[in-house]
């Protein structure tokens, strides 16, 4: 399921084996293209679906570019990728991840923010007085241990949650299933859906971002290799996927759901429409800044915003004097695509 990607979350730790790799040339133009290898962070689904409407409806291939896509799956560490020169590009789930960059000093940043505001939600069964995201406190919440260390301290900071309601998540909904008291983690596009479908059981949902949770998504990552070497083939990249995801929301999503489908046998048509239909609703992608600047849009203030949170909650791991504006560059917004 999409929300699976929580798995590939990195560990500053980890991250720091990024800064062992030496920058290697930037690929060579092929048939008057320039090849540009893309690496998503789960398999294919609807919350990459800007990035296939592009590459199916030639939108990269306007611009210049030759896009090969790769499927992230739970062994593919897009930053790795990264840093072994195996990838130009790649996803940045979240906020946290692209901190973890900045921490290890890693040789690669954002470029640029598909989504505006984060799908991560928690999900509570139906009657048993939950009604917001301050009524979670004292229950027991399913969570993956990478969460733990992003989004939960923000909670923590917000209603006063503590650990000793942290249960292990291990990507199933059996467990919460079987306890009404349970709350477990999720992406708005995902678990609630599949949840419903094999319960009947319609969950409680509660979107982090609606409760103020600053957090971007599924950032495009590029490395600085490419940055200094193709500028105007990572600003090319960064348009024609703002491009995508304005058509596979707002035009025609077939062209992407067709290679979404062929690279994922076990996505389903039915999920593919409700995750597109909550990305447009909801304006995961556009909203806020994005509707004013277009899909895509960054901000120094709102990256501000996530620092402080992440510093003052995680000071070990964010430090006040990190700079945390290594992690992004505004240079390559994407232009007029609203």
């Amino acid at each position: 399921m999409t929300f699976k990607r929580l798995a590939s979350l990195i560990a500053v730790s980890a991250v720091a084996a990024l800064t062992a790799c030496s920058p290697a040339k930037a690929p060579q133009a092929a048939n008057g293209l320039t090849p540009i290898r893309f690496a998503t962070d789960w398999h294919a689904q609807a919350e990459q679906g800007g990035f296939y409407e592009a590459l199916a409806t030639g939108e990269y291939k306007k611009r210049g570019l030759d896009v090969t896509i790769i499927q992230g799956g739970p062994a593919v560490n897009v930053p790795q990728l990264l840093a072994t020169n195996a990838i130009d590009m790649g996803i940045g789930s979240n906020s946290f991840i692209v901190l973890n960059l900045a921490a290890a000093n890693a040789p690669a940043k954002a470029v640029m923010a598909s989504m505006q505001s984060d799908p991560q939600v928690l999900i509570a069964h139906p009657d048993v007085g939950i009604h917001t995201l301050a009524d979670v406190k004292g229950h027991p919440v399913l969570l993956a241990d990478a969460s733990i260390t992003g989004f939960w301290a923000w909670l923590k900071a917000k209603y006063g949650f503590t650990d000793d309601q942290v249960r292990k998540y291990d990507f199933s909904s059996a467990p919460f299933l079987a306890d009404k008291k349970a709350v477990q983690e999720g992406y708005l596009t995902s678990e609630p859906y599949t949840i419903e479908k094999a319960t009947g059981m319609k969950p409680a949902v509660f979107l982090l971002a609606d409760y103020g949770y600053p957090g971007y998504a599924a950032m495009v990552v590029a490395s600085n290799r490419i940055i200094a070497s193709n500028p105007a083939a990572v600003k090319a990249f960064v348009d024609g996927t703002a491009a995508g995801w304005k058509t596979y929301l707002y035009g025609d999503p077939k062209p992407a759901d067709a290679l979404i489908l062929k690279d994922n046998p076990e996505m389903t048509q039915d999920l593919l429409d409700q995750a597109r239909a909550k990305m447009r609703d909801r304006g995961i992608v556009l909203s806020g800044d994005a509707k004013t600047q277009g899909i895509g849009a960054m901000t120094d203030a709102r990256w501000a915003q996530f620092f402080d949170m992440a510093s003052s909650q995680l000071p070990n791991d964010y430090p006040k004097s990190l700079n945390y504006k290594s992690a992004y560059t505004l240079q390559f917004l994407p232009t007029g695509v609203k």
